[in-house]
């Protein structure tokens, strides 16, 4: 009886402290935070509107960095493009932070030129900034593989992955965030990414907008007190996320990766935090992201410089929801029916647009597919229509051949009255986005007077539809976006 009475109270003290655990009020936010992500638009350095950009848009503003900013030229990528290094501050607290290793990741590089733009201005901050750079030694490397960001692509032009280059060291980029890393002692690393848009945080209705991850220094995923700090500082920028960007905060799944550079450089004893910018409803170009970015950099430089990272415990960083891949897609339309062997089917079709790059990789015209169809019920769309009773049938190719400049001119929404989706067009533009002008311009078909319909709905199919209630064309899908026709 006694020993029954021993186990009952000690499982009440656990669910007690577990319940206090859970319910333990966070660390008061500074109150520098929201207003870094208020007064951002001063911040924010001109022509970096579009998230195509190259080396040579961003190298004027870090070569004219003035005192007491250090830049150097840190070495050449594969295709002799210069990399830089840029440092500011003289505190014995080492912080670096390197941005597009992927070449087609720039949100961050992005926050890290208004960072710049911050921390050389004179106003409200200024006594903050005195504490920032007194306390701490800032080191940048803004775009760590510039030849990617030159073709808008992941890898740079050996082919290899830098971040899965972190043993080997076959990078000439990857040897020199090596090089800088050992050279500098940092303290901290923030090893900056974008991620694909279609994660959700967790399962639910909402995107990852912005991961973290305390990156795995062993396979066992110790916390050790480098890890641990790391997973802290994480706690304080996701408080300021929450405000902004709520249930849309994501963690990685913390397997470690031996070849990769963060796993890594936790190992080596700086203590590192994994951000990545994914997908935000009505942001294509990443521009809120960024400002959340700039807003985040400063909340942990801050908590970093005045040590109020370590009022935090690893609950808050814990308690975020895993990504799971395959959450979301651009477009789903739910409950429509589908013909196969004459008899009508109820399905949700899921979208997905695919950017091409052209112009010399400075801009993108989508093409979109039908990506998943059936019950897609754990399946989410940044939009979303529910068209229970609706048909799906293929669109119509409009007999003929035209211009692409006559093509832009037509009245698409009466073509899509009609039920066609489609314009074969003899050229093709050169600046004008083919994706968005309500049809889709397709090369000429075989028989031009008489091309037929357009792709069949099948999974992989092209994304123009027709959505057909009582024979009537309501609504269309061209090219993975959704029309209103009537």
């Amino acid at each position: 009886m006694q020993k029954l009475l021993l186990i009952v109270l000690f499982c009440s003290c656990f669910a007690c402290q577990s319940r206090t655990q859970q319910t333990e009020p966070e660390p008061t936010m500074s109150p520098n935070a929201e207003r870094f992500y208020e007064k951002h638009p001063e911040y924010r350095v001109a022509g970096l509107e579009t998230r195509r950009f190259k080396l040579e848009d961003i190298e004027p503003v870090i070569k004219a960095l003035p005192a007491p900013f250090t830049v150097k030229l840190a070495g050449k990528s594969f295709q002799n493009r210069n990399i830089y290094h840029v440092s500011i501050g003289t505190g014995p607290v080492k912080v670096l932070m390197w941005s597009q290793m992927h070449g087609d990741e720039p949100t961050a590089t992005m926050a890290l030129m208004d960072l710049f733009q911050f921390l050389q201005k004179k106003d409200e901050f200024d006594s903050l900034r005195q504490v920032l750079l007194s306390k701490l030694t800032l080191h940048f490397i803004p775009m760590l593989n510039p030849d990617g960001a030159n073709r808008f692509t992941r890898r740079n032009m050996q082919g290899i992955d830098i971040n899965r280059d972190a043993m080997r060291l076959q990078t000439p980029e990857g040897r020199i965030l090596k090089r800088i890393r050992d050279e500098t002692k940092a303290d901290w690393g923030f090893n900056l990414h974008d991620q694909n848009i279609y994660l959700g945080a967790g399962v639910s209705p909402y995107p990852a907008s912005i991961s973290v991850l305390a990156p795995a220094y062993n396979y066992t995923k110790d916390i050790n007190e480098t890890r641990g700090d790391a997973m802290r500082l994480i706690g304080v920028m996701n408080q300021l996320l929450q405000k902004h960007i709520p249930k849309q905060v994501g963690r990685y799944d913390d397997a470690f990766e031996p070849r990769a550079f963060g796993d890594n450089i936790q190992k080596w004893g700086t203590r590192t935090i994994l951000i990545e910018s994914g997908g935000l409803k009505g942001d294509p170009e990443n521009q809120m992201l960024r400002r959340l970015n700039f807003s985040i950099f400063l909340t942990a430089l801050e908590a970093i410089a005045m040590e109020k990272y370590k009022e935090w415990n690893y609950t808050a960083y814990e308690g975020l929801p895993e990504n799971q891949p395959g959450g979301f897609h651009d477009l789903v339309v739910r409950k429509v029916q589908v013909m196969r062997n004459d008899k009508w089917y109820k399905v949700d079709l899921a979208f997905r647009r695919e950017e091409v790059n052209y112009d010399n990789s400075r801009k993108f015209f989508y093409r979109a597919n039908i990506a998943e169809m059936g019950d897609l019920m754990n399946t989410n769309g940044y939009d979303e229509i529910e068209l229970e009773g609706y048909q799906a049938v293929p669109g119509s190719i409009k007999p003929g051949v035209i211009g692409w400049e006559e093509a832009s001119k037509l009245d698409h929404l009466a073509l899509l009255r009609q039920g066609i989706t489609d314009v074969q067009v003899s050229t093709w533009p050169e600046s004008l986005e083919l994706s968005k002008l309500g049809v889709l311009l397709i090369r000429p078909r075989p028989n031009p007077a008489n091309p037929g319909s357009s792709t069949a709905i099948n999974l992989g199919s092209g994304g123009s539809i027709l959505l057909q209630k009582d024979g009537k064309t309501e609504y269309a899908v061209v090219n993975g976006f959704l029309i209103k026709v009537q």
